[in-house]
């Protein structure tokens, strides 16, 4: 059922807005526009709504359901902030993120498993890198991260196989889409509205004011969708995900960085097998690689999911091997910066693509770690579709982007270009840094 907004134009009948949602909708007025309820939209629209109650907000979503994309397609984990260069925003978002997780997990009740992680070096030419990595998680403040030995390695992890690892027990699992629900729970509460199957294809200045309202031009700003619905405001924000570029687009921004696709299919353990996997397992990253690598994630569920890898996906929704959009496709080809990040990663992506399809490759070099492992012990599970940012010399934009329109429409509406991995651990960090950024933007 699609659920529309609807209430009067002006400021008396906007509050009446606060929680309501209809089939119809009549020419609709509040504060803020936040569009698309993943986890990073859904935790600011909470923490802008937190700051300012007595504003009217709406928060618009193309799908039935909400955090179905990336913040429903990930791999659960609670990340403790090891990899991020020392002093970068994401060193400081996740670590953060990672401890507001844990307390706002433990005040809702939401579950979750501090399972801990081991990053493993398997070979001795990782030893340079592995130390290299904790001398970085030292400086990121993560908490008791520490070295351990081949023995050291079984204690945790009785079936790995490794010569040092690194120990980070506060990293946990949890699952990611149940605590975006929570968000939006708490942001209804408060009395915002979520509204779904709003797909928007506009952001423009209106000319004049609406017919029969005495405020003048109090909401300046109109967001469209494809069906012709709008909804006035006086500021938007708009966390997009894999269409955050196209939706910055919309309102005279520059294409780049762009948003190109990358899926991820994982492996699953067998029922049977699980016991051979307690927590995160996790490789030594090459720099050589644009990406991690595969590794070993228990689930919630309790299931065990490895992987995953990566390719370029050929629709950014699609999680299926044969999914295919024309638009998305010729967008992703015909730029410039994936052009380069393949010729520079030619023999990577074609392994990737290898082991996508012909499984037994991906279960070889998982076997690295835990050698009891084999084929018969897995099956096809899975997939993600990773919204990565790329600027148009082929380099993964791994921090933050936030951008504005041009001319009436830059002043009052807000774009998170990219939201970077590890964006669901961090999402309370997140939803503080851009409810600042709101802030120092616009007068609320």
């Amino acid at each position: 059922m699609n659920r529309i907004l609807s209430g009067a134009v002006c400021s008396a009948h906007s509050k009446l807005l606060k929680g309501v949602a209809t089939r119809q909708l009549q020419h609709s007025s509040c504060d803020v526009v936040i569009v698309g309820a993943g986890i990073v939209g859904l935790a600011s629209a909470r923490e802008l709504i937190r700051r300012h109650p007595s504003l009217s907000f709406v928060l618009l979503e193309k799908e039935k359901e909400l955090a179905v994309h990336q913040s429903g397609h990930n791999s659960g984990v609670i990340h403790s902030g090891i990899y991020y260069t020392p002093g970068s925003l994401k060193a400081r978002l996740c670590v953060r993120g990672a401890t507001l997780a844990y307390e706002y997990c433990e005040k809702k009740g939401i579950p979750y498993k501090r399972c801990g992680k081991l990053i493993v070096a398997v070979e001795q030419e990782e030893i340079p890198r592995l130390r290299a990595l904790y001398e970085r998680g030292m400086k990121n403040n993560v908490r008791d991260l520490h070295i351990v030995d081949a023995k050291g390695i079984r204690e945790r992890e009785p079936y790995c196989r490794g010569i040092m690892a690194l120990d980070s027990p506060y990293t946990g699992i949890v699952d990611w889409r149940m605590v975006a629900l929570k968000y939006s729970a708490d942001f209804k509460e408060a009395g915002g509205t979520v509204v779904t199957q709003y797909e928007v294809s506009d952001i423009s200045t209106v000319k004049e004011s609406p017919s029969g309202c005495s405020e003048g031009m109090k909401y300046p700003i109109t967001v469209r969708d494809k069906k012709g619905n709008e909804v006035r405001c006086r500021y938007v924000l708009t966390c997009g995900g894999l269409y955050s570029d196209r939706l910055s687009q919309i309102s005279g921004c520059s294409r780049e960085p762009r948003i190109v696709p990358f899926r991820g299919d994982y492996l699953v353990l067998k029922p049977e097998k699980r016991y051979l996997v307690k927590g995160n397992i996790y490789p030594v990253p090459d720099p050589r690689f644009p990406f991690l690598g595969v590794h070993f994630t228990p689930r919630m569920d309790g299931n065990v999911w490895l992987g995953p890898n990566a390719v370029l996906a050929f629709k950014r929704e699609g999680y299926k091997m044969y999914d295919f959009n024309p638009q998305d496709f010729a967008d992703a080809l015909s730029y410039r910066g994936l052009q380069k990040l393949i010729m520079r990663n030619v023999t990577y992506g074609v392994g990737e693509m290898y082991r996508g399809v012909f499984i037994g490759a991906q279960v070889k070099i998982l076997q690295k770690y835990i050698p009891e492992m084999s084929l018969k012990d897995v099956l096809r599970g899975p997939t993600g579709v990773r919204a990565q940012a790329l600027d148009r010399d082929g380099n993964l934009v791994d921090d933050f982007v936030f951008d504005g329109g041009v001319g009436d429409v830059g002043s009052r509406v807000l774009h998170v270009r990219n939201a970077p991995s590890p964006a669901a651990t961090s999402s309370l960090a997140i939803a503080e840094m851009i409810a600042d950024e709101v802030e120092n933007r616009f007068t609320l």
